[in-house]
This record gives structure tokens, C-alpha cells and sequence, in this order.
């Protein structure tokens, strides 16, 4: 058995490469993500109507019905006539970029220790490379790449930006699979 203290490293410098993959995918490589996102042809009159109906940061649905309202025949002309859809708003101003990265270093921080706390209970210390990498990429690939995909199910996500995100998981877990399997213990 390997201890957690003997994958600091590995736990450490995946965080890092990861976070920095994930800069390059989404701020270098603009082809990427960017199209992914589109504004409203009427954004002024949206923003005006969202703002006149003071909504504040959360997550909305549109029309906005609960279970029994879905059998009402007013619900389901809204339905009919749409649009139908989530809207999710931010806090008002600028996107605070320094406490989302942090955030999302230490989500990646979470899933690297995650991934050493599984393979330091099932792979011995000598365990070879393809062993390694393959344990800690599955685990990494299931914690980056799965929980986007109820959101296509669910809320409407598009399944073209949801396949890129499941490719991004893809590439985040090749990159922690590779530094453990580089890095485990002899």
C-alpha cells in the first residue's frame, strides 16, 4: 500500500498542470470554447426586462412551473409557445476572475487527491506505469468529464458543448494519469 504523504507530488503537480491545460484550452485556444456561447440579438431589451424584474443572482427556468402547473393548459401554451430554458445570472459587475480560478484550482486540487486516495489503497507501491495510469485516469476522466452531462440531459445544455467539455475531462485526465503514473513510488 502506498500512503497519501508519498503522493504529494504527484497530488501537487497535476493540480498544476491541469489548471494550466485548462488555461490554454479555454484562453489560448479560442477556436475552442468560444463559439459555444451566444448572445440575444435583443440583449438590451432582455437585460432591461430582467433588471425591471430585479431578479437576483440564481438559477431560473423559463416559464417558470412546478409539477402540478404542468397540467395546466396556460403552462403548457407558454411550453408551446417558448421560449423554454434556464437562465443562470451572476452576481452584478465584472466576473471576479481571481476567486473563480481559485476555485477551480482547488477543485482540481480535490480531484488529484481523490484520484491518490483511491490508487494509494489499490495499487502497491512498484505498480507499472500502464497500471497506474490507467486506475488514475479513469478516476480522474469520471470526476472531470461526468458531471457535466446531466446538464445536457436535464437543463438543455447543448450536446456539442457538453462532448467538448467531456474532451476536456478527457485531456485533464491524461494529464493527472500521466503525472502519477510518471511519478508513483517504486
Amino acid at each position: 500500500m502506498v500512503s497519501l504523504a508519498q503522493l504529494w507530488l504527484p497530488i501537487l503537480l497535476s493540480t498544476v498542470f491541469v489548471f494550466f491545460a485548462s488555461a490554454i484550452l479555454n484562453m489560448v485556444l479560442r477556436f475552442w470554447h468560444a463559439p459555444d456561447y451566444h448572445g440575444f440579438s435583443n440583449e438590451d431589451e432582455v437585460g432591461a426586462a430582467i433588471r425591471k424584474g430585479n431578479a437576483g443572482p440564481g438559477m431560473y427556468m423559463l416559464p417558470y412551473c412546478t409539477p402540478e402547473a404542468m397540467k395546466k393548459p396556460e403552462t403548457r401554451e407558454k411550453l408551446k409557445l417558448g421560449p423554454v430554458g434556464m437562465v443562470a445570472l451572476r452576481q452584478r459587475g465584472s466576473m471576479n476572475m481571481g476567486k473563480s480560478l481559485g476555485q477551480w484550482f482547488v477543485f482540481c486540487l480535490l480531484v488529484s487527491f481523490g484520484c491518490a486516495g483511491l490508487v494509494a489503497h489499490a495499487l502497491s507501491a512498484g505498480s507499472t506505469f500502464p497500471v497506474v495510469f490507467h486506475t488514475v485516469g479513469l478516476a480522474a476522466f469520471m470526476a472531470y468529464s461526468f458531471g457535466t452531462v446531466p446538464n445536457a440531459i436535464w437543463w438543455g445544455h447543448p450536446w456539442g458543448v457538453t462532448i467538448k467539455h467531456v474532451i476536456d475531462g478527457l485531456i485533464y485526465a491524461l494529464i493527472t494519469a500521466g503525472t502519477f503514473g510518471w511519478l508513483w513510488p517504486a
